[in-house]
């Protein structure tokens, strides 16, 4: 008997052909998937392939002592201002929604953005416009608050003037931009936290009797409060109050499609370093975030972590963060906070004031996890 192993015989063309077949539907099967998770929708159909989730990352920073498009994003008039040196850069995220599949991996695994619910992007029963269109509301009077809290800080006399009156609100037809309010039912207000408090002291249905100033004629009217459409169970007057010195001094604001509330803070920072001969900034680049009262109060903003990434990857020496964020702050991994000093702020004037202590190498309040 013979030890010699059997020869192995050479394919035959049927199974290279079955190969060829296997690989080929494998191949085709590997594009078909790729192309699904690109797809937003099923040609032809009305299937939605989107995720149902939207993405939060890093946005872009402006630097609020800076230019936008060739104008000041902060100018001040009827008042002498100072140079500037420095940056105090607000913060923002990106925010993205209907997404493919691949979009979502790429977003979440590759870019190490949040992966957020679209019910918290966009309420029930409220459109996509309708969002941007509230939150292009929400910055405007940010930027409102911003200049009354640092004309306030600074302790110019102020009147509550009407920017806007919100199409199809309570105040519609009712009230007009540029009148001054004085009262809220008979009692004098003069700043719009005021004003505000005195609207959410009152249930949607409640009737309001608001008191100003229109051409010089005294006038008052009665306003049915409705329910605010962030939140059904607050009352709401629709109005965008701006602050009115009785200097005539005004600031604008030249930054645009930007929307929500979180630029406040260092907006009013810069209209303070604009008014005041001692540079705030000292010569730094400062970078923050964080809602603002009239009264000065610093409110939290959501994504903070990211913010600060991209500013810490820009060179920021300095962040500021609201008090309420603190927690989320120390948490927040060395990637994302770089080598920045972190400033704790309740107030307008704490940030002032940190400012003034880390320039000068002293102790100021930062964040600790709790």
């Amino acid at each position: 008997m013979s030890n010699t192993a059997a020869q192995p015989q050479p394919p035959t063309q049927r199974s290279s052909r079955t190969r060829r077949v296997v690989i080929a539907t494998s191949l085709t099967t590997a594009l078909a998937l790729v192309a699904l998770a690109n797809m937003t929708h099923i040609p032809g159909t009305s299937i939605d392939l989107t995720t149902g989730v939207g993405a939060e990352g890093p946005g872009p920073t402006f630097n609020t002592l800076g230019e936008f498009e060739g104008k000041e994003i902060v100018s001040v008039d009827g008042a002498a201002t100072h140079p500037t040196t420095g940056q105090l850069n607000m913060t923002t995220v990106a925010v993205r929604s209907n997404m493919t599949l691949a979009q979502t991996l790429n977003r979440w695994l590759v870019e190490g953005d949040t992966l957020i619910s679209l019910k918290d992007l966009y309420p029930e029963g409220m459109s996509e416009q309708e969002v941007n269109e509230l939150n292009q509301h929400a910055f405007a009077q940010s930027e409102n608050s911003a200049t009354f809290a640092a004309l306030n800080y600074l302790n110019y006399p102020l009147q509550v003037e009407v920017a806007d009156v919100v199409k199809d609100a309570p105040a519609a037809g009712e009230m007009q931009a540029g009148d001054i309010i004085d009262s809220i039912n008979n009692n004098p207000v003069r700043t719009p936290v005021e004003v505000v408090h005195a609207v959410r002291d009152h249930k949607p249905g409640d009737t309001l009797n608001v008191g100003f100033t229109r051409d010089g004629q005294q006038r008052d009217v009665n306003i049915k409060l409705e329910s605010n459409p962030q939140d059904p169970d607050v009352a709401w007057l629709g109005v965008l109050l701006s602050p009115k010195t009785l200097d005539n001094i005004s600031v604008d604001y030249n930054l645009e499609n930007i929307g929500g509330p979180s630029a406040g803070m260092m907006f009013a920072l810069a209209v303070v370093d604009k008014l005041t001969a001692e540079e705030i900034t000292g010569g730094k680049y400062i970078a923050g975030t964080g809602t603002i009262e009239a009264d000065g109060s610093v409110g939290p903003i959501g994504g903070i972590t990211h913010k600060m990434k991209t500013v810490s990857e820009d060179g920021a020496e300095v962040f500021l963060a609201p008090a309420d964020n603190c927690d989320e702050v120390a948490r927040a991994s060395k990637k994302d906070k770089g080598g920045m000093a972190i400033i704790k702020v309740n107030t307008l004037k704490d940030a002032v004031d940190g400012l003034k202590a880390y320039n000068e190498g002293k102790p100021y309040a930062t964040c600790e996890a709790s």
